[in-house]
């Protein structure tokens, strides 16, 4: 049985692919992540979420092509 591992998206993203990664890795439509993500931001935690998903971009890995396996 393979493990699951968490990487950014190379197909679904619109700045680095985190919510797309996120979004393949618990089979949810990233559009869903996007906005409990924005909403988030906007309502309760503002400057700190930015910094989170900048963090993200730097720690998560990009999901690798198939010839790189």
């Amino acid at each position: 049985m393979e493990t699951k591992k968490l990487y950014r998206s190379k197909k679904d993203r619109i700045i680095c692919g985190i919510c797309g990664g996120l979004g393949e890795y618990f089979n949810v439509d990233p559009t869903i992540i996007r906005l409990i993500w924005i909403l988030a931001a906007v309502m309760f935690v503002g400057f700190p979420a930015i910094i989170a998903y900048l963090l993200a971009c730097l720690i998560i890995p990009e999901k690798p092509t198939s010839d790189e396996n």
